[in-house]
């Protein structure tokens, strides 16, 4: 489903040449598999994530996710790509401000188009009741707690029922017992919409909890340069 290969990304940096930040050899996925990415902050895992999602570009190498070559796809062909077969989890959550659960939810299906728009609203609020804010789809993002905002990012990942998705530290900004019930909600979730998971993560109880464990320093090859 997801495979990487000969993949560089480096910066330019003002009054430097080209810095590099990673070089992945090979990395593959299959279709429902859970991974986790361990490694410690500063060591690559959001710059790798970004750019199997397409929000980065690689510098060199090719990144084929579902049979496409990602490198190959215009930015608006990319957008449209990621919303229909990509869910993302963010640390900071990354909900839209002033807008309710159930509107940010909608927002990520308006970019999907994977339902007509009349069945958007039935199919957020199932989302929403899955994670278990069936009771809050009318709360805006700041009445949330921040479980009840990592809740609403989960559902937001999957509504479009994605092949791959992406989560980026989903528990670092919850406390112990948020952040285990977000992680197992997460697993689940995923399982039962037959998504496959990459999680980046360096909580190894949390990443103990996927299929296969992938230490980034084994994965590629990582220069000074801390980004992502």
């Amino acid at each position: 489903m997801l495979l990487l290969e000969n993949v560089d990304k480096s910066y330019t940096i003002p009054g430097r040449q080209h810095v590099p930040v990673l070089h992945i050899p090979r990395f593959q996925m299959s279709s429902q598999e859970k991974v986790a990415l361990v490694g410690p902050s500063g060591s690559g895992k959001s710059t790798l994530l970004h750019m199997i999602a397409g929000i980065l570009r690689p510098t060199s190498g090719t990144i084929r996710l579902l049979d496409r070559q990602l490198e190959s796809l215009s930015e608006s062909e990319l957008d449209r790509f990621r919303a229909k077969h990509v869910g993302y989890v963010f640390q900071s959550f990354n909900l839209l401000p002033g807008f309710t659960a159930m509107e940010n939810v909608l927002a990520a299906m308006r970019f999907g188009q994977i339902l007509p728009s009349k069945k958007h609203k039935e199919r957020a609020a199932e989302m929403l009741d899955q994670v278990g804010l069936g009771h809050r789809l009318h709360h805006k993002s700041g009445q949330l707690s921040n479980g009840e905002q990592q809740r609403v990012s989960i559902a937001r990942a999957l509504v479009n029922q994605p092949a791959l998705v992406l989560a980026d530290e989903p528990t670092a900004s919850l406390d112990y017992a948020n952040a285990e019930q977000v992680a197992a909600l997460l697993n689940d979730t995923c399982s039962s919409h037959g998504a496959a998971l990459l999680l980046c993560s360096h909580d190894l109880e949390l990443a103990r909890t996927m299929d296969r464990i992938v230490h980034i320093r084994d994965l590629s090859q990582i220069t000074t340069g801390r980004v992502g």
